[in-house]
């Protein structure tokens, strides 16, 4: 299997904006076990994935950097596709006399009603990139197999953010006592996670075209939004350019974003701003 390069922290002025939930975790190098044997066809086979150190954030991106994004970046590609449905009476970000600001109440809330395009391009815009599935899974799970973030316990309100009314969603750091085996909060619950892979069966490849960016390929969600997808080998689907619709007939799908850190050469630079963000 093709590895993919060491990923190395890039700190930019923009990317945490003053927010200490934003900092950024290291998972280290090695393998670590993938899917599950007991879990649904689609988390099986259990196999063992072997992954480069990654860093990836802390928490979620929440409404307030997302509405930076906007902001600086606008809301739709060089295309004119959304990267956020706005007008959605679930989003939590608006625009209050010409400028995109998030709702009182929700400023740490993670983000939602964004869809991968928009995930793409805000973790683009700050040097980053979203985690492959692989690397989402073993940031919440770790090496010893668990079967949630947190354990084996079975999940209670006091772990996760699960069955409140829709894009009930709670501050990012609402659950940090219960955190990942590396310190990454929030991996179950709130809301469903973008990765930047397709959604295709196991065994994970990184070399089987999964992790093409080229747009339109159904992609992979992972942390779930009901205890059923707490799991840290669950995983649903979405389409690209979804901002709260589903597939398969989940509910709930409200979809959020997190980011790794980019890897970059001594001689590369970050993303410049353009209206190019989401391109591959």
């Amino acid at each position: 299997m093709r590895r993919l390069k060491p990923l190395l922290v890039l700190l930019l002025a923009v990317s945490c904006q003053g927010s200490s939930a934003q900092d950024m975790v290291r998972i280290p190098a090695g393998p670590f076990t993938m899917g599950s044997n007991d879990g649904r066809d689609d988390e099986r086979p259990a196999h063992t994935v072997t992954l480069a150190a990654f860093d990836i954030d802390r928490a979620q991106v929440t409404n307030t950097e997302f509405a930076g994004f906007l902001e600086r970046y606008g809301e739709t590609d060089a295309q004119g596709q959304r990267y956020f449905d706005w007008d959605d009476g679930d989003a939590r970000i608006h625009r209050v006399d010409g400028t995109w600001r998030a709702d009182r109440g929700f400023e740490d809330h993670p983000v939602v009603e964004a869809n991968w395009l928009g995930a793409l391009a805000y973790c683009r815009s700050v040097g980053k990139r979203l985690p492959t599935e692989a690397e989402w899974e073993k940031a919440a799970r770790g090496t010893d197999a668990r079967r949630y973030p947190w354990g084996d316990v079975t999940p209670t309100a006091a772990h996760a953010r699960f069955a409140g009314g829709w894009n009930d969603t709670v501050s990012v750091s609402a659950h940090a006592a219960y955190p990942s085996p590396y310190g990454v909060i929030g991996m179950a619950g709130n809301a469903w996670h973008w990765v930047s892979s397709a959604y295709r069966p196991y065994p994970y490849r990184d070399d089987d075209g999964r992790e093409d960016l080229t747009p339109g390929t159904v992609r992979a969600t992972r942390g779930g939004w009901t205890r059923l997808h707490f799991r840290g080998t669950a995983h649903h689907r979405a389409r690209p350019h979804a901002l709260a619709s589903t597939l398969g007939g989940a509910s709930q799908h409200r979809l959020q974003v997190r980011s790794l850190a980019l890897s970059l050469s001594p001689q590369e630079s970050p993303v410049p701003p353009s209206k190019a963000l989401c391109e591959p």
